[in-house]
């Protein structure tokens, strides 16, 4: 019985090789001119304020005692 030895391509190793690193390279082009920053948008809607009641699309008035902790006249 012949026993088979295997061939090992040195030159489709690298073929490979290097065919991964230009997909890599080339979706991190496409990711940085295609999908990059396209400029400052068009509307602007101001920042709206955390506290729910000091919001300007705030649907309840603003309590008199905005503190949410136990306390004089935050009760």
């Amino acid at each position: 019985m012949v026993e088979s030895v295997p061939r090992e391509s040195v030159l489709g190793t690298w073929v490979i090789v290097l065919l991964l690193v230009a997909g890599i390279v080339l979706t991190g082009f496409f990711a940085f001119y295609v999908v990059g920053d396209q400029g400052q948008p068009g509307w602007d809607l101001r920042p709206a304020k955390d506290v729910p009641g000091e919001s300007p699309y705030a649907i309840y008035q603003p309590l008199p005692y905005p503190q949410h902790v136990r306390g004089q006249k935050g009760e």
